[in-house]
């Protein structure tokens, strides 16, 4: 197939029209020459972008990386109406226009906006950022990527020997640019990786290195293809919107139950408490009825028998009889201050953060509070976590976490994803909520020693499970392609 090269590398930014009009007939052919490239990039937008979303992907080309995300609602704009036309033949069941990113009107909010490998292009990224975030509602993802410039060189050999679309000159932007241009947009970032070292297929050698090498110190730097998930900072108060369920698992607490109702706080319009009493030895279920009779005229307390075992799994049913807007998980164990859920609740209902979790690891602890083999465990999980979801996360085991039903309810769809392995709860809640790019916030809470009890945790058989958990999820959330 032949093609003007020089034609083509004449263009410049003020006529990008006709660059990618001229390119549109042969965009098939080039992503053909480039198969392994295009099949990553994919996978890598279907990671980040649920299943069944409203979707807007800006610079769509012929539409097939739209098409790949299985939106519910596809639309998909173009500057060139060559590029437009072939993808409306290829999928009529979306919606296509031609427009320019830096000025499309278009009345519909959308889940997910893409700008996949598109921002070198652009004339004015500003601008294309703000014009973006006027179909964005406030739990939007803007997914960006871009090319890494230390492959320039290469990328422009590669062009020369006819083996890459040929490109007309692009902005030379790297990370901190994009990075400062979202804050002067007023998104905030949620989180940034990289993929593809070797972007050619190489019998094992590809696998190794993009599955795996990629991800390591040093070698990510050196990746060909970057991203960064985004949101729009929208700020606001639905204090007295929200209605609030407080999950309590309670197993062998008895001491404990009247002192929770007593001390926990009334947030938003309304709020319930929720019991889940597992199989307890030493009265809880008991006390917890005393208790919801003694206190019924001025709180809403309801109390479930756990027909499963374990703190996950009475997380989860807990969840399943809650009413409530925000739902919260409080340890029965009262050592985090029940007065602490305020902080929580203040940050989850101005949008500050979608899934608040509490961090012990920051004022110091009573004595008792936690043995030295737990703290390490926990900083051990806590630099784990850090670099496995790409957000920063200090104190994965705290059992203190709110997040909103309807985020819940998404975690719970996708929840085949990563399977029905974790007895505590909470790196299902956390894996989830990282798999969907839920804005994680944590919020530091002083911890007290046990006044009633003893742990239900074993140090070292649960310490080998969650490090086992955690070397799945690699698998699952870091290891992707």
């Amino acid at each position: 197939m032949e093609i003007n090269y020089k034609k083509i590398k004449q263009y410049n930014f003020t006529n990008r029209v006709e660059y990618f009009n001229a390119i549109a007939p042969f965009w098939d052919y080039w992503k053909g020459k480039n198969t392994y490239y295009h099949r990553c990039l994919q996978r890598m937008i279907q990671f980040l972008v649920e299943p069944r979303s409203v979707v807007l992907e800006l610079g769509c080309a012929t539409g097939d990386l739209l098409a790949a995300c299985s939106p519910e609602v596809g639309v998909g704009l173009d500057v060139s109406e060559k590029m437009i036309d072939i993808a409306r033949q290829k999928y009529p069941h979306m919606e296509f226009h031609c427009a320019n990113a830096e000025n499309f009107t278009i009345d519909k909010k959308f889940d997910y906006v893409l700008m996949v490998d598109l921002i070198g292009h652009l004339k004015d990224i500003q601008i294309t950022l703000a014009q973006a975030r006027r179909v964005m509602h406030p739990h939007t993802r803007l997914i960006i990527t871009y090319y890494n410039f230390l492959w320039e060189p290469i990328l422009t050999l590669a062009e020369k020997l006819h083996l890459k679309t040929p490109q007309p000159r692009q902005n030379w932007i790297n990370t901190n640019d994009i990075l400062n241009l979202l804050e002067i947009a007023d998104y905030e970032v949620i989180r940034t990786g990289q993929f593809l070292l070797i972007p050619k297929y190489i019998p094992i050698l590809s696998w190794l290195f993009n599955k795996y090498i990629a991800h390591l110190p040093f070698f990510k730097k050196l990746c060909v293809s970057r991203y960064i998930v985004a949101r729009p900072r929208f700020t606001y108060d639905r204090s007295m919107d929200l209605s609030v369920s407080i999950i309590v698992p309670a197993r062998n607490e008895r001491g404990n139950i009247e002192r929770i109702v007593s001390r926990l706080p009334e947030l938003g319009k309304h709020t319930e408490i929720i019991f889940v009493e597992g199989h307890s030895t030493d009265g809880t279920w008991e006390e917890i009825l005393r208790v919801k009779e003694l206190y019924g005229s001025i709180r809403d307390i309801k109390a479930y028998h756990q027909r499963g075992t374990g703190k996950g799994d009475a997380v989860r049913e807990g969840f399943r009889y809650a009413n409530g807007d925000v739902l919260m998980i409080y340890d029965a164990d009262v050592t985090v201050a029940p007065d602490d859920l305020q902080k929580f609740f203040y940050l989850i209902a101005t949008n500050h953060g979608e899934f608040i979790n509490g961090s012990r690891l920051v004022y110091p602890m009573e004595k008792e509070a936690m043995r030295f083999l737990n703290l390490l465990g926990n900083k051990f999980f806590s630099l784990l976590f850090t670099w496995l979801i790409g957000q920063r996360f200090k104190d994965t085991l705290c059992g203190t976490k709110v997040l909103l039903r309807k985020d819940y309810e998404r975690i719970a769809k996708n929840r085949t994803y990563f399977g029905e392995f974790d007895p505590f709860g909470d790196f299902d809640l956390i894996f989830g909520a990282a798999k969907l790019n839920l804005k994680i916030v944590e919020v530091p809470v002083r911890y007290y020693e046990r006044t009633y009890g003893t742990t239900n945790i074993s140090r070292f058989k649960h310490g080998w499970l969650l490090f086992r958990m955690s070397l799945f999820a690699m698998n699952k959330l870091k290891f992707v392609l």
